[in-house]
């Protein structure tokens, strides 16, 4: 598991806080910082307004339009101001991702997947939470709870069903940061498992590497293949289920 520990690149000394905080900078902040700056270059390279577009300005245009057509599908023509921070959102998550599966071990870097962590993906989740309750309450007032009644519920049943809708609410955060962290997760401790028989069965000599090594090889290659398509599959759906998230404060029913 050591590829997912987070370790301080110029040691933790003198950067002690009171109450024994520690800022030094790591291993996750360095490649969140990485993405951060790939992600500005990115979007800065594609506002050219050429009237004929380049590949990178129909790059940023394509993305660009992609999430405001899933705003306006899911939220409707409130949606759009929402695009900012929904195309910020899915590129942070699909840069980061995607940099955590480049083949650059072979020059002494180890990219790390700091998406792989729950206290990432949790604070994107809690952000993302904050916007949908501040929507809420700024637009509709404490007609903001009607969203846990839904319409044509029985008088007796109003009760118990705004207690499983309220904490149905409350746990949206956690399940939004637990997909992504999961599945991050789980895709690279597989590619680890299978690397490592990779080893073993050269090491074990040339029956054990036709056996073992060769199909774990062929696997991973597979897999990988398959980990870059959850890498976009997982932004998406962390940008949808905000769009959606953010519609019911919008909208409530």
């Amino acid at each position: 598991m050591k590829q997912f520990l987070i370790e301080p690149w110029w040691g933790s000394e003198n950067w002690e806080l009171a109450d024994g905080f520690n800022i030094a900078f790591t291993n996750s902040s360095w490649w969140m910082a990485i993405t951060v700056v790939l992600l500005w270059v990115f979007v800065a390279g594609g506002m050219k307004r050429e009237l004929v577009p380049g590949r990178w300005q129909m790059a940023v245009e394509t993305f660009t339009g992609f999430i405001d057509d899933m705003l306006e599908a899911n939220v409707g023509k409130e949606g759009r101001k929402y695009v900012p921070y929904i195309f910020s959102l899915f590129m942070f998550i699909l840069f980061a991702n995607l940099l955590g599966l480049m083949p650059i071990g072979v020059l002494g870097l180890h990219p790390f997947t700091f998406t792989s962590h729950f206290t990432v993906t949790g604070v994107l989740a809690v952000l993302s939470f904050s916007i949908v309750l501040v929507v809420g309450f700024w637009k509709h007032g404490i007609k903001f709870f009607s969203l846990f009644v839904p319409h044509g519920t029985p008088a007796p049943m109003v009760l118990p069903i705004a207690l499983i809708e309220f904490f149905s609410f409350l746990i949206r955060p956690f399940s939004l940061a637990l997909r992504l962290f999961v599945a991050m997760m789980a895709g690279h401790v597989l590619l680890k498992v299978l690397s490592s028989f990779v080893i073993d069965g050269l090491n074990a000599g040339a029956m054990t590497s036709v056996i073992v090594a060769v199909p774990s090889f062929a696997l991973m290659i597979a897999i990988s293949a398959l980990e870059i398509l959850v890498a976009g599959i997982q932004a998406y759906v962390f940008a949808l289920l905000t769009s959606l998230y953010i519609n019911d404060a919008e909208h409530l029913h």
